[in-house]
């Protein structure tokens, strides 16, 4: 264990949240910066942290018929002309290899930005019936995106862990099913299990996947009024399908173009949870997904580590019982506030602290990392007690957060209202728009703020019935933010 860490975080979060933001992730023991830049390594801690969401996905998306598979990490380029329009989208952002060993290539080769065109040059060798439809496949990858200027760990990094499923179905009707379906999956996630309230809709035309008819997403907020792309399903028509032949002998004996989505999320999750939950303490990690629910300190002078920490591991496996994630810090060369300091910066969401004193009471100290509270337990209620606590966290983190969004959800009637919500205050401003791409990005231009989302949902706060650039009749009522 590191003395920087020890120390814990010496800013305020609401007075340098960036600076705030790197050492907590630092600090607890996520990340560390990678000799390369924009380049993360992932720690045991964070990737933890990544297998518990990993892990509730992956099973939600085998329950839901999608298999797992692999794909290899270099794309001929010759490949990736032959959808040349989506590519070009990610060329800037493109790493390529050029030799191999001391050989020069023939052909250069990208490190795969996104899978769509590698992945579709085989669908259209797999597919060849109705019989094989509807094709619904997961990768659990890396991406790599040359993002060396405005990297941020976790929410803008050079590679970056992600899964992109990919399906292909014989309908439209079908299709756009599984963008809704997919796109439900993910918001039951972030909001239940990574207590992230989320605001769900359409991209526009600008700012959608591109090669996509459209693209759906969940938008949320973070704690310094920016907004956050949390996940993306996207529908995409036939337009990778006749570029890429992905053809189906239907029933009525003809031949078809086949109709396909893709969608994803990517580890900018845990950065999302930093930045929502976190304190001047640190982090604070949503029961649901934390890899260390409940942790145990035994508290002890010389001559009663025996006791103390045979109590502690008699209540760790207690909990251990109840599949809840527990461990003892039975470390001797560290003291107790070492210790409570460590445990607080990491998020861990409940702690237990058991000593002499409290064995002969026949009680535990419980203590939440979310409010501070502490409160004494009887021996006999602390696996009950736990649950209850944990349950607790979990309902007050989404409460707190649920909260705030409300509260920074603005209207804007005009556009010195727009231009001064998005300066002196931030969040997520409601305004209409005629839906002329021109408006979009002049407002992007002088504002720096996009439209992140089109709501499927009627927003509360009404606004006016005019675009809020241009004066003319409004067609849709977006949602303006600052972004990550």
């Amino acid at each position: 264990m590191s003395t920087k860490r020890a120390t814990g975080i010496t800013v305020k979060k609401n007075e340098n949240f960036s600076e705030w933001y790197s050492q907590a992730i630092l600090k607890s023991g996520l990340v560390d910066y990678a000799p390369v830049k924009g380049f993360i390594v992932l720690r045991p801690y964070g990737y933890a942290l990544w297998e518990s969401i990993k892990c509730k996905l992956d099973a939600t998306f085998k329950e839901t018929g999608h298999q797992n598979a692999f794909l290899p990490t270099l794309i001929p380029e010759s490949l990736l002309a032959r959808e040349e329009h989506h590519f070009s989208g990610f060329t800037p952002e493109v790493f390529w290899v050029t030799k191999a060993g001391d050989n020069q290539l023939s052909e250069r080769l990208a490190l795969r930005p996104t899978s769509e065109t590698l992945a579709y040059s085989l669908f259209s060798k797999w597919i060849a019936s109705y019989r094989d439809l509807p094709l619904k496949i997961n990768f659990w990858n890396t991406a790599v995106r040359a993002e060396i200027k405005a990297t941020k760990p976790f929410i803008r990094n050079s590679e970056f862990l992600w899964q992109e499923g990919h399906t292909v179905h014989s309908n439209e009707k079908e299709a756009e099913e599984e963008v809704m379906l997919i796109l439900e999956i993910y918001q039951k996630m972030i909001e239940d299990y990574l207590a992230i309230p989320t605001i769900r809709g359409l991209k526009s035309n600008k700012e959608k996947f591109v090669g996509a008819e459209y693209t759906t997403t969940l938008e949320g907020l973070m704690t310094d009024g920016k907004a956050l792309q949390m996940a993306t399903s996207h529908h995409l028509g036939q337009n990778f399908s006749k570029p890429f032949e992905i053809k189906f002998l239907g029933k009525d004996s003809h031949e078809h173009f086949a109709w396909q989505t893709s969608w994803g999320v990517s580890w900018r999750l845990i950065g999302a949870i930093v930045m929502v939950h976190g304190d001047d303490k640190g982090i604070i990690m949503p029961p649901k997904v934390a890899p260390i629910q409940v942790i145990i300190i035994p508290i002890f002078r010389d001559g009663e580590g025996i006791q103390v920490k045979s109590k502690a591991f008699d209540i760790a496996n207690e909990l251990k019982q109840l599949e809840i994630r527990v461990q003892v810090d039975d470390r001797d060369e560290y003291t107790s506030g070492w210790k409570f300091n460590e445990w607080e910066v990491q998020g861990v969401p409940l702690r237990i602290n058991i000593g002499p004193k409290d064995i002969r009471e026949d009680r535990t100290e419980f203590v939440r990392r979310d409010t501070g509270e502490k409160v004494f337990i009887k021996r006999s209620k602390v696996s009950e007690s736990a649950i209850l606590f944990l349950e607790e966290i979990q309902k007050n983190l989404i409460s707190h957060a649920k909260k705030y969004l409300e509260e920074n959800v603005t209207r804007a009637n005009n556009y010195d209202d727009l231009k001064s919500i998005l300066e002196n205050r931030g969040g997520f401003v409601l305004a209409g728009w005629c839906g002329d791409e021109k408006c979009e990005i002049t407002i992007k231009e002088e504002t720096g703020a996009d439209i992140r989302v089109i709501p499927f949902e009627p927003q509360e706060k009404s606004v006016s019935a005019t675009c809020v650039y241009c004066g003319q009749q409004a067609k849709m009522v977006p949602i303006f933010a600052k972004a990550y």
